[in-house]
């Protein structure tokens, strides 16, 4: 109960300061969406590396169709923060 009360605090404390919750949910969004990338390039990297993974390495057309899609969502990403800013 206490970790639920803690985790959601801070929900709460936007909601009480008056913050439109869909506004909010929004720019949460936007914040967390920066986290994909970070997650997304050292994957694509880490299972091209043949001494990493062994045989289970990953095939290049797997590689350069996940650079693509990682390339796609870091522009998006982008476009959602100007969007959002501007």
């Amino acid at each position: 109960m206490v970790r639920r009360l803690i985790t959601m605090a801070p929900a709460m404390a936007v909601l009480l300061a008056g913050a439109d919750p869909t506004q909010a949910l929004v720019w949460s969004q936007v914040v967390l969406s920066f986290g994909v990338p970070f997650a997304l390039v050292p994957l694509i990297w880490l299972t091209r590396r043949r001494d990493v993974l062994g045989d289970q390495v990953n095939r290049p057309v797997t590689t350069a169709v996940a650079s693509i899609v990682a390339a796609l969502i870091i522009a998006l990403n982008a476009f959602l923060l100007v969007r959002m800013v501007g």
